[in-house]
């Protein structure tokens, strides 16, 4: 109570820190009257000014007030909309590292322009991430404008573009971008064998739109690059048919987890089935041969059980396409990880892809963590204010709104059941449709989008649904879905970035309705009568009340549930909210206090009938926060293993740059043959031991094997002053002679090329064996509880003694390769032989769940490949029989997967692309 007095007298810690910064905005606005008088080249030659300052030694700090001063004029000019207070505020927070948590319709991505030009004016480079590729291209077209004028370079990272345009848009001021991609980028050129072919540069700052989307929601799901392994197609379609012979009282389902395990009866009934059609290599189940078998069982088990058409992903072309648990959409080409994808794919009876295995990795976490100074802006971000901070250390800012916000926040509305309470809701559409009032529903999921809008259709109330089988035009749709009557059903936040304007948007309704006209009178008629229409729509509006959103099911994030509420009631336009809940519903039924719930529901309530009540409001929320609680412990999971394994990535990757930076590498190789001579003698001798004891058989085994020597060691044994360090210096001496003479016969530019290649090329294969490894061991690990042992502990344990078994293989694999190989210069190819596909996803290391992939990674198998043993690139030169003037585009870097240049509509690699290259290399 006291708290809450010192609050109201006060004000929270957040006003008094909002209050502060109105300083600074008193310093900004003081500086008005001298941007505005000056002259368009004179407001344009700013930048220069701003950046000698820097360079003579003044801070970012320093020279913020003016900054902002000279981006909000240059704003007014360019782009016709001037900065309010609170933006400024919103401007400085962001360029401070922090979170402006502001409301819908605030103008966020106007706010990012402040601390994208301050902080871009050091030539470091700001990253801009947004959460889809519609809106990076967006807002780089739309705040490039005003960068461009004020002198500053702007890029835009999307999917198939070349690496020439890659590395060009990276060297930019400002790279406008989604996080998939940046975090892609990163892994590629990690993958790749020579600094000039890496596309990005030192990290500096990035500015996160939609960040406890992309932070909090996609946070759960690493990033991953993959190859193709071995077909199964024939196990996984077996394993099926066994699967849906499995009765219910087989196996116990927790919906929470999506786990299944089997019963005792479960366990004896499948393993006989299996035994039956021939596919246990032992008798018992849980031999350690009947892993995989195991593996795939569980994974049929659960796309059988727990994967639902139309909820967790539908069936398009034949093809199995994921939905997005967060917004609804269509993951075109993602896919489930660990064999959980071709287990839907059988069950569903389509084609069965291969599965994948993981060449490089990493969470979001982790690859945002790598940037000096990082910001984010959303509407969202108090609730997870603790976790910004425990993970990011970024502080969630609550940006006052420039106008009050006039939406009414009605309480929940509950129903006994589905039916029930869709006839209530496709009641309540029509009636606010009727009266002009524009209707924004929310759903869960498609299948709920779709059984809706058979209710309406039977109400006769006009409609747009927009999910995942149409979200190409979801930003037309919301931007319309505050016209007089309009209903839209969206699932989750689809078009989100989009503001839903009273009467409707006009940018949309010109580009929809003239954008095919030619400039001229006519045009500009036909943009003044949609203007017209437009004011009188949201006259009409406003009189109804403004927009309606309707939830049709509470979201197990509060925050998800605030991002819809929050499309109503932008800039102080009247609005209303109303969620209505069933006990059917997933959040009640799973988390919710069933018997409590079912008793009040059941005893008290006719069929139709509905309850408001603020307890049963506040007792949803405390389910909520339940399911954030394990949200988090989820993600907080998934960050605690993914460190162990980052602290080695940052050790790989180190020694693949430093490799790349040297001009020869012959000390490093040096190094490793010693330590492996060191290894094999203490294997065979170990220090302390009698020669009695030494395992001298397996020590020229050895020797012979890894060396490629036969010495003298049965003399040297009779010699008096016999011990290992005299074995040691002895094969590093004969091992070196052999080395010489290589050396020696070869040409000296060529041989430091082939080392640098072969060191390369095994550090990555060494490198993906032991992200294999990992993974298996994440699988299993958490066995380890039972045994009254902390699963991550034994995590971190077991993965440091894998990692320093991988550097003693590759040391080995070095040494071996280098002492028993001949050099020899392979004769001209006239084509490279085919690349496996490197596919990219975002995958859940808990429940297989995959949430990206932009392609096959061509471009990234070009920059692999094209380098090794000092191989021209694949694009350079003469292609085949065509000469390299036949090909204008040749060595522009660009993706084979990508449009021709020459607007043929073909992919490059169908087109100017697809002839072979005459390459001439080394091999070892």
């Amino acid at each position: 109570m006291l708290q809450s007095f010192f609050k109201s007298f006060l004000g929270s810690s957040n006003d008094r820190y909002v209050k502060s910064l109105h300083k600074i905005v008193a310093a900004i606005n003081a500086l008005e009257p001298e941007m505005q008088a000056l002259s368009d080249e004179d407001l344009q030659a700013q930048t220069h000014k701003l950046r000698d300052r820097l360079a003579n030694g003044e801070t970012l700090d320093d020279i913020l007030p003016e900054a902002f001063a000279t981006c909000r004029e240059a704003s007014v000019r360019v782009l016709g909309m001037r900065h309010f207070d609170v933006q400024l505020i919103g401007g400085i927070v962001l360029h401070r590292g922090e979170i402006a948590e502001m409301r819908t319709g605030e103008g966020k991505t106007l706010v990012a322009t402040l601390a994208t030009f301050l902080n871009a004016l050091d030539g470091k480079g700001v990253h801009v991430i947004t959460v889809n590729d519609y809106l990076a291209k967006r807002d780089a077209e739309w705040m490039g404008q005003l960068y461009r004028w004020m002198g500053l370079s702007v890029g835009v990272i999307v999917p198939n573009l070349g690496e020439f345009e890659r590395r060009e848009a990276y060297a930019a001021d400002i790279t406008y971008g989604t996080n998939n991609e940046f975090g892609f980028d990163y892994l590629r050129d990690n993958m790749k064998h020579e600094r000039s072919q890496m596309v990005q540069r030192k990290f500096n700052h990035a500015i996160i739109d939609e960040v406890d989307s992309i932070l909090i929601d996609e946070a759960r799901t690493p990033l991953i690059i993959s190859g193709p392994t071995e077909d199964k197609t024939d196990l996984y379609v077996t394993i099926d048919a066994i699967v849906k012979k499995v009765e219910p009282e087989w196996y116990e389902a927790d919906e929470k987890s999506k786990n299944i395990t089997w019963t005792e009866e479960g366990s004896d009934a499948i393993e006989q089935l299996l035994l039956d059609s021939g596919l246990l290599e032992t008798d018992n189940l849980y031999d350690v041969e009947n892993t995989q078998v195991v593996h795939h069982l569980d994974q049929a088990l659960k796309a059988n059980i727990m994967f639902k058409r139309d909820d967790n992903y539908i069936v398009k072309d034949d093809k199995v396409v994921i939905i997005d648990e967060f917004t609804g959409r269509m993951m075109e080409g993602r896919r489930w990880s660990n064999g959980l994808h071709q287990a839907v794919e059988a069950k569903e009876g389509v084609k069965i892809e291969p599965e994948n295995q993981t060449m490089a990795s990493i969470t979001f976490q982790n690859y945002f963590r790598m940037y000096p100074k990082l910001s984010g802006m959303t509407g969202t971000a108090a609730t997870e204010a603790a976790e910004f901070w425990e993970i990011y250390k970024m502080n969630v800012v609550e940006i006052p709104t420039n106008v009050p916000v006039q939406r009414i926040d009605e309480d929940d509305e509950f129903y006994k059941n589905t039916m029930d309470k869709f006839q209530a809701i496709a009641k309540a559409i029509k009636e606010k449709s009727e009266i002009g009032q524009p209707v924004l529903v929310g759903t869960v999921s498609i299948e709920k989008s779709e059984l809706l809008s058979q209710f309406l259709d039977k109400e006769g109330v006009k409609h747009e649904v927009l999910n995942a089988r149409q979200h190409e035009r979801e930003a037309h749709i919301v931007a319309q879905a505050g016209r007089p009557g309009a209903v839209t059903i969206a699932t989750n936040m689809a078009g989100r970035g989009t503001d839903i304007q009273l009467g409707g948007n006009l940018d949309f309704l010109i580009e929809d309705e003239v954008g095919d006209m030619p400039e001229g009178p006519e045009r500009e008629k036909a943009i003044e009568k949609i203007k017209e229409q437009v004011a009188q729509d949201k006259a009409r509006v406003l009189e109804a009340g403004g927009l309606f959103v309707l939830g049709t099911e509470r979201h197990e994030s509060r925050r998800i549930d605030n991002q819809l509420r929050g499309r109503s009631g932008r800039q102080g336009d009247p609005g209303l909210s109303r969620f209505y809940l069933c006990l059917e519903d997933d959040l009640l039924r799973i988390f919710g206090p069933d018997t409590l719930f079912a008793r009040m529901m059941n005893s008290n309530l006719k069929d139709g009938e509905a309850i408001g009540s603020k307890w049963l409001s506040k007792a949803i929320e405390t389910a909520q926060k339940k399911v954030e609680a394990r949200n988090y412990d989820t993600r907080k999971q998934v960050v605690e293993y993914d460190d162990v394994m980052n602290d080695q990535r940052k050790v790989i990757y180190e020694q693949r740059a430093e490799i790349m930076d040297s001009e020869a590498v012959d000390d490093v190789v040096v190094d490793m043959r010693q330590d492996t001579i060191s290894a094999i003698v203490a294997e065979a001798c170990p220090p302390g031991s009698y020669p009695e004891q030494w395992n001298i058989a397996g020590l020229k085994e050895r020797v012979e094997d890894v060396l490629g020597l036969t010495p003298p060691i049965d003399e040297w044994l009779e010699e008096d002053a016999v011990d290992p360090e005299m074995f040691e210096d002895r094969l590093r001496e004969q091992a070196e002679e052999v080395m010489d003479r290589k050396i020696s016969a070869a040409d000296p530019q060529l041989w430091r090329r082939v080392e640098k290649a072969i060191l390369l090329e095994r550090l990555d294969f060494h490198w993906k064996e032991h992200l294999a490894t990992l993974d298996a061991l994440r699988q299993v690990v958490f066995l380890r509880a039972y045994a009254q042992k902390t699963p991550i502990n034994e995590y971190k344990q077991e993965a440091f003694g894998l990692f320093e078994k991988m550097l003693e293989t590759l040391r080995e694999d070095i040494t071996k390769i280098l002492l028993r190989n001949e050099l020899r210069v392979a004769p001209p190819q006239q084509k490279l032989p085919d690349l496996p596909d490197f596919l990219t996803g975002h995958i859940d290391p808990l429940t297989g769940i995959d949430d990206s992939n932009d392609g096959d990674g061509s471009s990234t198998k070009a920059a692999m490949f094209g380098s090794l043993a000092g191989s021209p690139r694949a694009d350079a030169g003469p292609r085949g029989s065509a000469g390299a003037s036949d090909n204008p585009w040749a060595g522009k870097d660009i993706s084979r997967n990508a449009p021709c240049p020459c607007g043929s509509g073909n992919k490059y690699k169908h087109c100017h692309g697809a002839a072979g290259s005459a390459t001439a290399g080394a091999g070892a």
